[in-house]
């Protein structure tokens, strides 16, 4: 059950927009799919942030993100890949959808063949890896807001996952690198009434305020050139 998948540990949209539905770059599926277990796969490195819906990379651990192109969905959200070779195994968030790849965070990518990470840089192509989607609380680490609440700015991913939209928290963030907007929780709307979150008296609903000297920025871990 969808609500039980993310509340096991909190693991909650949280969303922003200033327009109707906004729109992703994902298909929510409707339908739960099926855990798969031990699915063989192979891994490539990815060294830029992004998601397709909208998760803000301030607020997570972005050395910890599955980019692979099957549709970012509500209940498989939280992944584990463990090298064939090695028999080591990453939990990673998977929320972003790639055009064909099944790239992981470059970090991510490292630590399977090295046992380090970037800090001992490794270069190369697709590793051969398997996956399951696990518990979502395997996944509670990697989210660093306040009360473990998974960070979104897409109502296109909050609609879709309606259901347990009484959970979501907000934040008035307005991109998934964390660039503009404001550093304030907001109220979940109720959709039957309105989309726009409300987040408090002397705040500005979308405000495109500059974040990065405020300390969110999202630094990626290059891939050596």
């Amino acid at each position: 059950m969808l609500s039980k998948a993310l509340t096991l540990f909190g693991l909650l949209a949280t969303v922003l927009v200033a327009t109707p539905f906004a729109s992703a770059a994902v298909v929510i599926p409707q339908h739960v799919q099926p855990v798969r277990h031990g699915e063989a796969i192979g891994i490539t490195p990815h060294d830029k942030y992004s998601s397709s819906v909208g998760v803000l990379g301030c607020k997570i651990d972005i050395n910890r993100v599955a980019y692979w192109p099957s549709s970012v969905s509500c209940n498989d959200i939280c992944v584990r890949v463990t090298s064939t070779a090695t028999g080591r195994s990453v939990t990673l968030l998977k929320i972003d959808q790639s055009g064909g790849a099944h790239d992981i965070s470059y970090d991510a990518y490292a630590y399977l063949q090295n046992g380090i990470g970037a800090a001992s840089p490794v270069v190369g192509g697709a590793v051969d890896a398997t996956y399951e989607f696990v518990d979502p609380e395997e996944c509670r680490g990697l989210v660093h807001t306040p009360d473990g609440n998974l960070p979104a700015n897409s109502m296109n991913f909050v609609d879709s996952c309606k259901n347990v939209g009484d959970n979501f928290q907000l934040w008035n963030i307005a991109d998934a690198r964390c660039q503009w907007g404001e550093d304030v929780m907001c109220n979940f709307p109720d959709l039957a009434v309105t989309n726009q979150p409300d987040c408090g008296e002397g705040h500005t609903l979308g405000i495109q305020t500059g974040l990065l000297e405020g300390g969110l920025s999202v630094v990626d871990v290059a891939y050596p050139v």
